[in-house]
């Protein structure tokens, strides 16, 4: 079994392990964890008490992070056309149709969302195989499948993301990064837990929110009381 370093073992020891802290004194204490030479990554994870197996239980969307991600995101839109103009206008990096499916096929990946025109899918279907295992292939349910291109182009610029509960019941989201501070960093997590409540799955019974836990990318899991919750949501407001 691999030892932890010197760096993440004294950031582990200012955790009280057992205790559950408020998002806003988990936060701090994350922040304060934040020990790599790179600007490291705030994730959170919440465990729900849903049962994936079960479509009626299965809990998936997207949200606009209202501080951004801290990280420029690269958007390839598959649209031909006036759609294709719209896209390009609106931000994207890259848009076309049928030579981009070639492309992708071949090897090419060098972008980190897609969207597509409902009339461009029957091409994009064929890169399932590639693009559906990264979750890069466009799902109407996530609305990436989509005349309005322009809209979702600048929605993803700004900071949406997307999510999906996990086999064990886990969702994990990317929330910033450290550098953000405090403050955008609540707004961000505001947003994220807001979405998740609204989407409940009526089939859920008993405690809908197990447990939340925030870390950086290098640093210790902090435990969050979920009870905190609507504190956070109406300090946000």
């Amino acid at each position: 079994m691999s030892k932890r370093g010197k760096k993440y073992r004294a950031s582990l020891d200012r955790v009280e392990r057992q205790n559950k802290y408020s998002f806003q004194e988990a936060l701090q204490l994350v922040l304060d964890c934040a020990y790599a030479k790179f600007d490291e990554t705030v994730d959170i994870a919440v465990r729900l008490g849903v049962d994936p197996r079960h479509a009626d239980q299965m809990v998936r969307g997207t949200v606009v992070l209202p501080n951004g991600v801290g990280k420029e995101v690269r958007v390839l839109v598959f649209a031909k056309g006036e759609k294709e103009k719209e896209a390009v206008e609106a931000g994207a990096d890259y848009a076309g149709s049928d030579e981009y499916v070639k492309k992708i096929q071949e090897g090419w990946l060098e972008f980190d969302k897609a969207i597509a025109t409902p009339d461009m899918m029957s091409s994009v279907s064929r890169l399932g195989r590639i693009l559906g295992p990264r979750g890069m292939m466009p799902n109407v349910k996530l609305g990436t499948v989509t005349f309005d291109v322009a809209k979702v182009v600048k929605e993803i610029k700004a900071g949406k993301i997307d999510f999906r509960v996990e086999k064990a019941g886990i969702v994990h989201a990317p929330m910033g990064k450290a550098s953000f501070g405090l403050e955008r960093m609540i707004g961000n997590i505001a947003a994220f837990m807001d979405t998740l409540l609204r989407l409940k799955p009526t089939a859920s019974k008993g405690t809908y929110l197990r447990s939340i836990a925030i870390s950086t990318t290098m640093g210790p899991g902090i435990k969050v009381d979920p009870g905190f919750v609507k504190d956070l949501l109406i300090a946000s407001t």
